[in-house]
Parts: C-alpha cells; structure tokens; sequence
C-alpha cells in the first residue's frame, strides 16, 4: 500500500469524524445520550462500509464491484483495521503524564472507599465472567474458557483495551473475541449513559444525593457538545516557545518516549522469559503480553524522571490530555467501523448473555454495594465508577458531573486518586492484559480462585473498615 493511500485513509477518518459532530450538533436523541462524535462517527462508517452498505449493494452488483465495499474502499478499512492497536498505545503512555503522583498514604487516605469499590467491581466481572464462560458459554456454546475475560476487557477496559488485545487474541486462535469485546464495549458505553442518567434520576428523586436536589439538565450549547462561549479557556498551555519546538512536537516526542520505554520493558522481559524459565519449560507467556500496559508504565517512569529534571515545568498536563483525547477518537471510530457483524451474529447468544450479565454486575454494584462501602456522597462517588465500569473514564467524569456540576463533593478528587491505583492493575492495565494469557496457560479455575479472592478482599475492606466510617 503507497504512501498516498495511507493518506486517503486518514481523510476518510476525518470525514467520518467531521458528519459525527455535525449528527450531535443536529439530532436531539444524540444530545441527550451525550454520545461521543466518534462514537456516532464509527457507527456511521460501519454503516456505510462494507457490512452493511456493501452487502446490500452488493446483491444487485457483480461480486468484483468496487460497491461490494460500499463508499469506503477496501484499503482504508486495510488501515482502519490497525489503527486501534496503535493508538492505544499513545492513549495509555498519556494516562499519567504531566500529573503530580501522591504517596500510597494519600491515596488511600482520600480513595480508599472508592478505591475499595472499584477493585470489587473490576474483579467481579471477572468472577461472573469466568463462571458464565465455565457453565454455560463453553459446554453448551463452545466458547473458549478466555470469553470469561470479555466482561472486564471490554466494559471496565473499554474500546481501546479491546482494541489492544486483539493481537493476544489472535495469537490464542480466538480471532473472534476483537469483534466481540468492540461490541461488548459499544453496548457498555452506550447502556451506561442511559443507566446512569435513569440512576440519577431516580437518587435525585430518593434523597440519595447530597449536592444537587433536581435535575435541571445541562444548556442546549452543553448537549450539542459546544464549550459555552464565557468558559472558553486554552485547551493547552505554551510552556515552550515556538521558535525552538512546537509544544505539541515536545509533548507528542515525551508520549513516543514513553511507549519507547514500555517497549524496550516488554522486549527485556520476553529476553529474560527466554534465558531463564523458558530456556527450561518453552514457555514464550511474555510474547503474550500486549505493548500497551507497558507503555503506561513507560509514562510514568518518564513523569518521574522528569519531574526531577523539568525545573521549569515544561511539561504540560492538558497538551497531553489533548494527544490522548486525538487518538482516543481516531481509536474509536476505526475500531466500531471494522467491526465485523458477521462474529456478532455467528455469537448473538452469547454475546447478549455477556452484555447483560455485565450491565446487571455494575447496576448491583452502584444500587447495593455502593452506599454500604463508601462512608460519604455515596453516590456522587459511586456513579463515577459506574461509568467507568461501562466502558471509558470520560463516561463516569460526565455521570460526575451532572449529580456535582460546582464540584462540591470530593467525588471528582477521590475518583482521579483512585485511578493513580487502579489503572496500572485493572480496566486496561497489567491485570487486564495478562488475564487471556492465565486463562489460556493455566486454566479457567486458577484464575477465577485469584479473581473471587481479590474481589472477597477489596469486598470485605470496602464493607469492615471504610463502611463503617459511613456518618
């Protein structure tokens, strides 16, 4: 494929990103869904692509028609198809760039509840999962025991986790879990909007919440997803001049850094794995691991040399923030507009069974466990992790925000220390990419033991020690 063609594909991305926007912009049901333009951008061109449009087309055309393809060529969705297991990268390396991090005792101290609540939550997707995959996916639908991974990769991981994987799936011959976990993220994104504005709804109503008393919903300009104009600020800061570097070069090179350290850890680790217990038993596990964990870690080995050196505080947070949010779209709408609806539809059963068993897993977490583990603002706490439970941060920050618009409650400061903790382990981190790799290594059991202990422990903590904190 030219050069030229690699071009091509990225103006298709940005069209599709482009009618995205103007669909929020325009369509009422859209606003209030708060769907992302990326989201409503990869629906679109799946729409238009080759599995719908094509298929349709191509009953009344040749099989050798370019129509077969529907309006987008063959070569962009070549592209397409490979550029979410990059981007992810670059989403994961920014997680913890150009932010201050705390001692554990902070942490703890302002996040332990919540902290408490979302081990429980990430690890009990796991525990369900696995017993679903177990008892009912395997023996009666022939899935491999790795499906009972899909819960917690694809609705506490999100579209990037699940694009990340794809590569460990392919290496385990489960080609079809990609598919399936985009789905399954799609679903979890979209149900948590809808559940956690009926959740809102209903605690506004029962007292539940201690900052806002109604619901008066957010401006028109809030919906269409347009910044107001009096709170318009720089989406970034010039922290160098432009005439020695463009800080968006400085801070894009200190992400590359970043996922450049995380691979040279993976390639040291694979060495290790090969002149030490592999050189004796063959095993080739580290092979199996996925770059992008790794390359969050690489980001925060970057943040802490650099906060030693940077003296002048070059390093800006929201740069960063902007680099992630780019290639979260591009993440985003390349991975809904590959998807293949063929593997959905082979796997309709079980793929309902997941989503549902998931939705109702995050559901009992917020309505029960919640208000019995974190001592205080329950749920303005609790709708945050429900959120993320679903599918992306960005989902539990919006949930967030409507039940503490003025930041009010320590909701918004608790939530962003919990993840200082939980990202590295959970929804996406080393957790989250070594759990297919276990199953497929050791067994189902095993690991499904380690998940039912971790979520016991995170469980018995939230509800002994922080519970009984609650005033």
């Amino acid at each position: 494929m030219s050069p030229e063609q690699i071009g091509f594909t990225l103006l298709y991305l940005g069209v599709f990103l482009l009618i995205g926007k103007w669909v929020r912009v325009k369509v009422k049901w859209t606003q209030n869904l708060f769907l992302p333009s990326s989201i409503i951008g990869g629906f679109l061109a799946l729409i238009f692509g080759p599995q719908v449009l094509g298929r349709f087309l191509g009953m009344f055309v040749d099989g050798d028609s370019f129509l077969t393809n529907g309006l987008i060529p063959e070569q962009v969705i070549d592209v397409w198809s490979n550029l979410p297991g990059l981007m992810i990268n670059v989403v994961f390396a920014s997680l913890f760039l150009g932010t201050t991090i705390p001692g554990f005792k902070k942490i703890w101290r302002l996040a332990g509840a919540q902290l408490s609540f979302g081990w429980t939550m990430g690890w009990g997707q796991y525990v369900l999962g696995i017993l679903l995959a177990v008892l009912v996916l395997g023996p009666v639908f022939g899935l491999p025991p790795m499906t009972g991974a899909l819960i917690e990769i694809a609705f506490e991981g999100g579209h990037g986790t699940a694009a990340g994987m794809s590569g460990t799936f392919e290496e385990f011959g489960f080609d079809e879990a990609y598919d399936l976990s985009i789905g399954l993220a799609t679903v979890g994104l979209l149900s948590g909007v809808v559940f956690g504005i009926i959740l809102i709804n209903w605690a506004v109503r029962r007292n539940k919440t201690n900052v806002v008393k109604n619901v008066e919903g957010f401006s028109d300009l809030r919906k269409r997803g347009i910044m107001e104009f009096q709170n318009r600020d720089p989406a970034a800061n010039m922290t160098v001049r432009t005439e020695s570097i463009e800080p968006l070069s400085l801070h894009f090179a200190l992400v590359g850094l970043a996922i450049l350290v995380g691979y040279l850890i993976l390639q040291f680790l694979i060495w290790f794995e090969s002149v030490t217990w592999g050189a004796a038993t063959g095993s080739e596990f580290m092979t199996y691991i996925p770059l992008f964990p790794l390359a969050m870690i690489g980001g925060i080995i970057v943040q802490i040399v650099f906060s030693k050196v940077d003296q002048n505080n070059i390093l800006d947070r929201p740069m960063i923030t902007r680099i992630q949010g780019f290639a979260l779209d591009i993440l985003v709408v390349t991975a809904i507009g590959t998807i293949s609806l063929d593997v959905i539809g082979e796997h309709i059963i079980p793929f309902l069974l997941i989503a549902a068993l998931g939705i109702s897993w995050n559901l009992f977490g917020v309505l029960v466990l919640a208000p019995r583990i974190i001592p205080s603002y329950w749920f303005e706490r609790a709708i945050g992790d429900f959120g993320q439970s679903m599918g992306v941060t960005a989902t539990g920050l919006l949930l967030m925000r409507v039940v503490d618009p003025e930041n009010d409650s320590p909701a918004f400061e608790s939530f962003g220390y919990k993840q200082l903790i939980f990202e590295p382990l959970l929804g996406g981190g080393l957790v989250t990419s070594l759990s297919v790799p276990l199953i497929f290594e050791f067994g189902p059991i095993l690991f499904l033991i380690i998940s039912a202990i971790m979520c016991l422990l995170g469980l018995l903590v939230g509800l002994l020690y922080f519970g009984r904190k609650k005033s």
